[in-house]
């Protein structure tokens, strides 16, 4: 029985160990030091066939605090821990930390981001998702600017009615977008609303407040709505990871408007936290396959869906969520599916 068991155990070991390396390219580096410009996304690609993969065969090196921030001159080698391949971080000019009575400390936002820093700016122009029409339908309203003006822009003073909270300094300018309902069940996912800019409140008398518009990404108009901005970080060091649950999603649409969609898009989807997605979720990207005439039969066939490209959930609501495309191999589309990579 023990013979047996072990040697169940020796199977199972060879199988991890073989699917482990199935993980990394033929053609990875053994080493590889990060330069400035890489991001966690390009290195993990340059090791693995799957990058989202890295914190599975990641191995943490107990001289380093946080292994997961990598900064430029570190050095990724790979190395075999219990027979098993690992990445591993040396820190600084190809050395390890050696311990000692001095402070080494470098400032964190020297770290390399998980994609790159420019499209994280994306993330902060999505704009947010409301479960139902009452928060927007209770908003404070813009009802006009300066000199009766309709539009305004950073800088200029606007006008909104209705009820504020007295220990709120600040708020958030939003503009109503699409409804949207799940194309399969029917079912009422949210609303989308455009972040416009922010206002800094000046003086509040009856049901009029006065507000300086601080930032502006479009001129504010009439009509547009107050609200308190949300509480949620953006962090570049974040780390990609598989759903905990089988995904079968669709892209609904692009916040800014657009019908081609490609790398560092960001997109909505039809899932979210009730769906078991979670921050930082890796999804492939799938082209639905066309209609094709077979001419011989004399009948219609559907070609199979094709792999089109990887996106990356960053922000979650009930139903449905924001994504960023990491790649795409072909042009991709609204209503192209999702699913597990």
């Amino acid at each position: 029985m023990r013979k047996t068991l072990l040697g169940l155990l020796l199977v199972a070991s060879s199988f991890l160990a073989q699917a482990q390396e199935s993980v990394f390219k033929e053609d990875h580096p053994e080493r590889y030091q990060v330069v400035k410009g890489d991001t966690l996304w390009d290195i993990s690609g340059r090791f693995l066939s799957l990058p989202w993969k890295w914190p599975e065969i990641w191995h943490a090196n107990p001289q380093i605090d946080n292994p997961h921030l990598i900064y430029p001159g570190d050095i990724i080698s790979l190395v075999y821990v219990d027979g098993q391949p690992r990445l591993t971080v040396n820190r600084g000019q190809g050395g390890t930390i050696k311990l000692s009575p001095t402070i080494r400390s470098r400032p964190v936002a020297e770290a390399i981001p998980t994609i790159p820093l420019e499209a994280i700016n994306a993330f902060l122009r999505a704009g947010r998702i409301l479960d139902t029409e009452e928060p927007l339908e209770q908003a404070p309203y813009v009802i006009g600017g300066e000199a009766e003006s309709v539009v305004a822009g950073a800088g200029n003073r606007v006008y909104a009615r209705g009820d504020t909270e007295s220990d709120v300094a600040a708020y958030g300018i939003y503009r109503r977008g699409r409804s949207y309902t799940d194309p399969e069940s029917g079912e009422f996912l949210g609303i989308h609303v455009q972040e416009i800019g922010n206002g800094q409140v000046m003086a509040s008398e009856r049901d009029i407040t006065t507000l300086n518009i601080t930032r502006s990404r479009q001129e504010v108009r009439v009509g547009d709505r107050l609200m308190e901005t949300e509480e949620r970080a953006v962090s570049s060091t974040f780390f990609p990871s598989d759903p905990e649950q089988e995904v079968n999603g669709l892209i609904l649409d692009v916040p800014n408007g657009v019908t081609q969609i490609g790398q560092y898009d960001v997109v909505l989807l039809n899932k979210g936290a009730v769906d078991g997605l979670k921050e930082g979720n890796v999804l492939a990207i799938y082209k639905t396959g066309e209609v094709v005439r077979d001419r011989i039969q004399n009948n219609q066939v559907q070609l199979p869906d094709e792999r089109g490209g990887l996106l990356m959930v960053f922000r979650v609501y009930e139903r449905m969520s924001y994504g960023i495309v990491l790649n795409a191999s072909r042009q991709l589309a609204i209503m192209d599916k999702v699913r597990n990579p």
